[in-house]
Formats: structure tokens, sequence, C-alpha cells
């Protein structure tokens, strides 16, 4: 079986039904549950300084081009990045139980996402180039490895990497075959909490898409399987360039053949014991390729943005709402088209299915909010044909109005956080004709880009004074028939939705790296 009839089988597999979910194990095994915090033995730990004090620029000014002055690449921006984008933002207490919340949104809040950093020589943690292990629980960097390297004479100065990885055991712990999906859609969220942090520092990102994947899984130590308790290993998923200049290419070869290996560091065993799903390791080698040069980067902002609070304020008061006040529902039409195309942008391969119940000036019904114009007659062609296609302001059409409450709360596998706000949607992404054999790491980007469009989607609710919430679990098909979808053209990847949260007060908040 070739890598895309293999990626066909696992979607179709694991989609959710009316009369069954995706195979978990249908119960939480508390005894195994995975360590959110993944640490090395055998390293050199570089504590950060905090910055939490540090003045960031009010967020509105993020989305202009050329508003934030640079900063230099020092150990205190460093810190800056990673605190605001894949750092603890919170502990929550309740019933002396206590748990971390971090900047960038997470499934069952399982953090399968990890952060790793290549540096060239830096006061303050080496003068050589190192590769390190950002630590969110005690805000440090574990150095992997300690080097000199001409790699940096090709870039421009202070420029560095950043890579993100993956470890799907966290979530599989929780959501079984299904957790795949998840992982993916983790990383896109941390992806996109990365580029903001980023913007805060006036630093350019971009994917380094023209090296071989196993490369990165060397540079990283991911090959060395025995540093790894099985099941719990890593895989790189994309390596980015930080800079201060914008289009730069990178090549990795002279860092390849500097860099010393990884042997001597052990990661940490997260679990005791473990339940073994086959089909992720089909998945996942069927999906581990190269990124491509489409992986979403950047979120284009529509329209310029009223005066906003600080960017940090922002990011550290992004929450996922657990319930809906059905009582404050509605939301002003301002509100509402800034949220949308503050997710805008010019080339995409993910539209929004929007149910409106409750937002002032507009009929409550099924709308499409279209983020890539050039998709319209293909999308008209694909769904149903009696929806009306009322243009309602640029991007946004009506396709049938009435009531969705309960149409939403029911593909929402029946939660009612998804009729309870002022609107709620799915991800409607082109599927079987951007899938193909030659780039299977596509079904993975396609998450990716969904997960950035709700790590957007929290900070524009949170700047706006609203709430929101990640759905992974909603009717994968039933979504498809209210669509009039007939074959896997289009695919629903992710669900939202957005209102004002009601608050537990028996839930206590403290302020992080207070240890």
């Amino acid at each position: 079986m070739n890598n895309l009839n293999k990626i066909l089988e696992y979607h179709q597999r694991t989609k959710h039904h009316p009369n069954r979910y995706a195979a978990s194990l249908g119960y939480m095994d508390w005894a195994t549950q995975p360590d959110p915090f993944r640490s090395y033995k055998g390293i050199t730990k570089v504590r950060l300084p905090l910055a939490l004090e540090n003045t960031t620029p009010p967020y509105h000014l993020l989305w202009e081009e050329n508003s934030v002055p640079q900063a230099p690449l020092c150990i205190e921006s460093i810190s800056q990045l990673f605190q605001f984008s894949l750092a603890i933002s919170a502990y929550k207490s309740a019933n002396g139980t206590s748990w971390a919340l971090r900047c960038n949104a997470s499934s069952g809040n399982l953090q399968p996402t990890e952060g790793y950093i290549i540096l060239p020589p830096q006061n303050k943690i080496s003068d050589k180039t190192t590769i390190s292990h950002y630590a969110p629980y005690d805000h440090s960097l574990e150095i992997l490895s300690e080097f000199n390297t001409s790699f940096w004479d090709e870039l421009p100065e202070e420029s560095f990497l950043v890579s993100l990885s993956s470890i799907i055991w966290r979530e599989a712990w929780k959501y079984g075959e299904r957790s795949f999906r998840y992982t993916q859609l983790d990383l896109g969220h941390a992806l996109q909490a990365l580029c903001v942090s980023a913007k805060m520092l006036g630093w350019d990102i971009s994917l380094v898409d023209n090296c071989d994947i196993k490369n990165i899984d060397t540079l990283f130590g991911f090959d060395q399987k025995l540093r790894f308790t099985e099941i719990e290993n890593e895989e790189s998923d994309i390596l980015l360039l930080i800079s201060k200049k914008k289009d730069i290419t990178c090549e990795l070869e002279t860092l390849l053949q500097d860099m010393k290996p990884h042997k001597h560091t052990i990661a940490n065993r997260l679990s005791p014991t473990h339940h073994y799903w086959e089909i992720l390791d089909t998945i996942n080698e069927a999906t581990h390729f190269t990124p491509t040069s489409q992986t979403p980067l950047h979120i284009s902002q529509k329209n310029s943005r009223t005066p906003s609070n600080e960017a940090k304020d922002i990011v550290l008061k992004r929450r996922s709402a657990q319930m809906m006040d059905a009582n404050r529902t509605k939301i002003t039409k301002e509100q509402f088209t800034t949220i949308l195309e503050s997710v805008y942008h010019e080339k995409a391969d993910v539209h929004l299915a929007v149910f409106v119940h409750d937002v002032d000036g507009l009929q409550s019904g099924l709308y499409l909010y279209l983020r890539d114009s050039a998709d319209l007659t293909n999308l008209k062609k694909n769904l149903d044909t009696n929806f009306a296609w009322n243009g309602v302001y640029e991007h946004l059409y009506l396709l049938k109005e009435g009531d969705y409450r309960a149409i939403a709360k029911d593909i929402s596998c029946s939660q009612d956080i998804a009729k309870d706000g002022a609107f709620s949607l799915g991800m409607i992404c082109k599927f079987s004709s951007v899938l193909s054999e030659i780039n299977p790491q596509k079904y993975k980007e396609l998450y990716y880009e969904c997960g950035a469009i709700g790590q957007q989607l929290y900070l524009e609710a949170t700047s706006l004074g609203l709430s929101a919430t990640g759905i992974g679990c909603f009717l994968d098909d039933i979504m498809h028939q209210l669509l009039g979808l007939r074959d896997n053209s289009y695919q629903s990847l992710y669900h939202f939705t957005i209102g004002r949260a009601i608050v537990d007060m028996r839930v206590q908040t403290q302020r992080p790296y207070l240890l």
C-alpha cells in the first residue's frame, strides 16, 4: 500500500460517527498519564531570565508592516521568544490538584509539541554554537550539543534556527487512534504562537524547506532511538529560520558536518507503561517527509486593527473556555468581522463554514468565509447546489438561513459549548486535490494550517474580551453531509466556537514561574 492510500485509510478509519467514535481506550488510565514536560539527563542547563516584566508592543501593531522595532539577539530576547509562545502562561488549581496552562493551545492540554533551538555563540549561554531543548517547566535551555562551526557565516547576522517536534504518545494516551490528528493541530497552534512571539520582537520567521527531514532528525538526535523510551520517541516536524532579514535561504550541510552527536543526553521517561496503537506508527511513517514551502507561517490580517492592549497580555490571558454563557451570546458585527478577517490568507487550503448563532446585524444561519477567492467556483461545485451564496461582505457568504444551534451541538459530539456561543465553525479543507503520493507530508500540513488558524482565533477573541475553544471531537461525515459534500474533495479537520465563557470560580489561578 502506498503512502497516499495509507493516509486516506487512516483518515477514514479515525472519523467519529453517531454510533461509534474512533478507537481509543474509552477510559482515562490515570496511572499512565504522560509527564507534560520533556527533560534530558546529561545536559548543561541555562536558566532564562523571565520576560514577564518586559514591555511588548500593542497587539494590533503586530499586524502592521515595519511597526515593531527589531530586538537584538541576546539571552533576554531568546527568553521572551519562548516565554510568549511555548512557555507556561499560568497555573490552575482546584481541590488540591494543580496543572499548568501554556501560551500555545493543546488538545486536552496534553502538550505533544516540543521546541528546540540552534544558536550561534551567545553571551550567558555558550561561546560555541549550541543545540538546545527548550524546557518550559523551569523556562530554561537544556544544551544537548556544543561545537564550533562556520555555518553562521552563510546567514545574516543574529539569525538562528528553531525546530518543533511532536511526541504522539502524549495525545495517544487519551485519544487513541485519532490522536495523530490532534498532534498535528497542536503543532499548528505552536507554530502560530511562535510567529506571533517573533513579531513582538520585530523578527521574521520562515520555513527551512529545502532539507531532508531525516537531516533535521539527526540535528536533534531523534534518529538515536536508544535516547528515548519506546513509544515516547520524537520526530521532527518543521525547522524554522528566524532572522532580521526576509526571504533568505538556509543550507544545513556545514551544520551537519560540524555538529557533535547527542548520545550522552537521555530523554526522561514520560509514562511507566503504554498502550500501543499500531496505526499511529503507520500514519507517522507515511507522512514523515520534508515540509513543503506551503506550510503556513503567516496569517494575513485583512484590515487594520483598533488600538489594543500589550501583546503579552493577550498571549498570557488566552484560555480554552470550558463552558459558554448561553445567556450572553450576542456579539457585534464588528467583533465578528475582526475575528474572521484576522485569519484571512490570499492563498489558503482552508475555509470556514460558520454557524452564526447571535451576531448583531447578521441573520442566524450557515455561512462560508472564503479564505482564498480563487476557490469559489470549486466550492460552489462541490457544496450543496441549493445553497444561496448570498454575499454579505467580501469573502463572507450566507449559504442558508436558520437556527443551527442544535445542529452545531450534535455535530460537536453533543457538546453544548458549540451552541452556547455567538458562533461556531468548521474548518473545511481542500483534501483529495492537494494530497498525493509525491507529497504525503501535505496531510500533516493541512492540520498545521488549521491549528495556526485556531491559535489566531484564540488570540483575536481574547483581544476583544471574548473566549474561544477548539473542538476536536466532531462527527466528520455528518458535517460533510450538511454541506452537501459527496466525496473527499473537501474535509472538515477542526471545529471551533467563540462566545463568552462561564468562569468556574472554584478554580484558582496563579502566575507562572513562582516556584
